[in-house]
């Protein structure tokens, strides 16, 4: 267990919802033998050497797991990029909504997905830009490098769309541009706000009013950015987007009994990279903040992206372009995986030349006495019990 891992058993969490408290539990036991391991031993007769290989807790919030996952996520949606530039673009929230978000998380993130994909699509659909569907893949960020609470959501946009039947190549090709950013601002706060009316919200201890006054007469920021300079910018973006989490182990320097030290990288100081302590409580809490609703997609498609009939409409945008139709998905094992990506061979034995280590037995960690007593009490040196799987 990591030093990052012994301050998800802070006594603090014990003041979270149950929900939130059973994340930190998960990311606490992950690799670790409370989480469950497996026993490998190498299958030369001449060898037999063995190993234990703990389980990773899978969590979408952990700091350590998720890398295979998004290697494959990414594979999927290389394979259905478009020879046609795509283009980013970033929803914010005013930061006087935090309070209202904070209480009414699902709804309020749900109505930011909802405002900023209708906002993008009747753009689109407007003959003076496109004409027809674009693509839309969103991610939905909560956090600021600090971990403050900053909701908003990354999007790639396709710079081009689809009417049925033909292909439309956006009509502002000399533009660094997509969209302009105040149609985009203007009509992304008045569909917002329309539907955030209509909503049943909790407002306890909020002057609901008094906050809708003060975010309608800002100006609401929406970012377009400048097109990605091709499929590898793309690809890239969405290795270092899609799944991110509120923080990495990476970005931690020091964790103490009283503090935790991290680093950030300050925008409004040039992207200078700097450090910042906090307290565990204080740094709990923030991370906390971040724990996405139970079962809520923070990765969502629109357009001729959305997930029915995706196939069947991007096959169709293909030949209407010309191009082969989609190759049909590989599921690629872990073992293959983790050997393309990392050269590692996770079944090779690291004592003899020819062996190959297979799992022999699967145990899960329990606090009740078993007949695994001794097998579990080797693997983690302690008087913990388990039982197979």
């Amino acid at each position: 267990m990591n030093e990052l891992q012994t301050l998800f058993l802070d006594p603090s969490i014990k003041g979270f919802n149950a929900y939130s408290q059973g994340i930190f539990d998960q990311l606490a036991r992950c690799h670790t033998a409370q989480m469950g391991v497996h026993r490998l031993q190498c299958d030369d007769q001449s060898c037999r050497e063995q190993q234990y290989q703990y389980h990773s807790c899978g969590n979408r919030h952990c700091p350590n797991c998720g890398g295979l996952k998004r290697e494959e996520w990414i594979e999927n949606r290389t394979q259905e990029l478009l020879p046609t530039p795509y283009y980013h673009l970033v929803f914010t929230l005013p930061h006087e909504l935090n309070p209202l978000i904070i209480r009414n998380r699902k709804l309020l993130f749900k109505l930011l997905f909802d405002a900023a994909s209708q906002t993008i699509l009747n753009h689109a659909r407007m003959k003076n830009y496109l004409g027809g569907d674009c693509g839309i893949t969103m991610v939905l960020h909560t956090w600021g490098q600090d971990l403050s609470f900053h909701p908003h959501v990354h999007c790639i946009v396709t710079g081009g769309g689809f009417d049925g039947n033909h292909w439309i190549e956006a009509k502002r090709k000399k533009d660094n541009f997509l969209f302009p950013e105040a149609s985009l601002s203007k009509m992304y706060k008045a569909i917002f706000l329309a539907k955030i009316e209509k909503l049943t919200l909790g407002t306890q201890g909020l002057d609901f009013g008094s906050i809708i006054n003060k975010v309608d007469k800002k100006r609401w920021n929406v970012y377009a950015k400048a097109p990605f300079g091709g499929p590898g910018q793309v690809v890239e973006y969405l290795g270092r987007y899609t799944h991110k989490i509120a923080i990495t182990k990476h970005r931690i320097v020091q964790v103490t009994d009283s503090h935790i030290v991290f680093r950030y990288k300050d925008y409004a100081d040039g992207n200078t990279i700097k450090t910042m302590r906090l307290a565990r409580t204080e740094f709990l809490r923030r991370f906390e903040m971040h724990i996405l609703p139970k079962g809520f997609t923070k990765i969502r498609h629109y357009g001729f992206l959305q997930n029915h009939g995706k196939r069947e409409r991007l096959n169709k945008i293909r030949e209407a372009m010309k191009l082969s139709p989609l190759p049909e998905p590989v599921k690629i094992p872990v073992a293959i995986r983790m050997l393309e990506k990392y050269g590692k061979d996770i079944f090779k034995c690291p004592c003899c030349p020819n062996g190959r280590m297979q799992i022999v037995g699967t145990y899960r960690y329990y606090q009740s006495q078993t007949k695994n007593y001794q097998e579990v009490q080797k693997i983690t040196g302690q008087k913990n019990k388990a039982s197979p799987l």
